[in-house]
């Protein structure tokens, strides 16, 4: 069980103390890591995969990112203690509110069966590039709140999230993109691109509504550049998933999607994935169907015993 001890603002620490004498006390042998590096994670991954050991991740959506990767590359099984701020792949899961209690987390590490999910693999300019993404690959002003939720920690927890995208939203000059999905190229002046595995980003907000972690296709939101405060306004749809019912808003579906800036030479936005930072464009992102074995199908009501 790897776990961030950050993560969450320590809520990955206190939930590991909670679900680990339920796994112990089932019989469940664990042993617990926590990380110093994402070179610690891997190794630590690599060798439980050798082990055929089940990989269990505690922390959020970066944690999953960390550790998602080396999990796909040996073919081994992950489990989710979800435990960070945002826990946008657990919410696709369905493993928020109730069975995002310890009881419940302790079940389905028990009792699920493995299931296949499709993950992305992200493919910078240079060679060697490479990187595993649960939820969305993002370049726009999404970029800048990410790098904004992390300097606004002193906030309430609630309060982070909203607040990085309203100021986000207030600051950033949108540029022109160039988004090809399965070889069909598309230009637009846009505040952000999102290719999506994931419905979630940003703790809850249902960006790609029609995203399925199991049909083999990438879901490409595009929000055009328009007036800041009417993006601001039209900020709440995004939570429910109205916005792409929005005429302006441009909704794209494809098993391969390249991301590149729309003025050669330039860079444009950089590019996240699961709230990390990925680096500059053009990145490719391409599914890679049933990628992940996760433990997902426990019952959510009952209680452990």
């Amino acid at each position: 069980m790897l776990v961030n001890p950050v993560s969450g603002g320590g809520g990955a620490p206190r939930a590991v103390a909670q679900v680990v004498p339920l796994l112990e006390a089932a019989g469940a042998p664990v042993v617990v890591v926590p990380t110093r590096s994402a070179e610690h994670a891997r190794d630590e991954v690599a060798a439980a995969c050798a082990a055929d050991e089940v990989v269990v991740a505690a922390g959020g959506d970066g944690m999953l990112a960390s550790v998602a990767g080396p999990v796909v590359d040996a073919g081994g099984t992950l489990g989710i203690v979800p435990s960070g701020r945002g826990n946008d792949f657990a919410r696709m899961l369905g493993l928020v509110g109730t069975r995002a209690e310890p009881p419940a987390v302790a079940r389905t590490l028990l009792e699920a069966e493995p299931e296949a999910v499709d993950v992305i693999r992200v493919q910078g300019a240079r060679h060697g590039d490479e990187r595993v993404v649960l939820g969305s690959l993002y370049a726009g002003v999404d970029s800048l709140a990410s790098e904004l939720v992390d300097g606004a920690r002193r906030l309430p927890a609630v309060l982070q999230y909203p607040y990085a995208a309203v100021r986000a939203l207030l600051t950033y000059r949108p540029g022109e993109v160039v988004v090809t999905v399965d070889g069909v190229e598309h230009r637009h002046r846009a505040y952000t691109v999102v290719v999506a595995n994931s419905g979630y980003y940003g703790k809850g907000m249902r960006i790609a509504p029609a995203a399925d972690l199991r049909d083999g296709l990438l879901d490409v939101v595009v929000l055009p550049a328009g007036s800041r405060w009417g993006m601001v306004r039209r900020l709440p749809r995004v939570y429910d998933g109205t916005h792409v019912d929005l005429p302006e808003v441009v909704v794209l579906r494809g098993a391969e999607v390249r991301v590149e800036a729309g003025r050669p030479g330039e860079e444009g936005p950089v590019a996240y994935g699961d709230g990390e930072l990925l680096g500059p464009l053009p990145r490719t992102a391409r599914v890679a169907p049933g990628g992940l074995r996760v433990l997902v199908g426990a019952p959510a009501d009952g209680t452990f015993d």
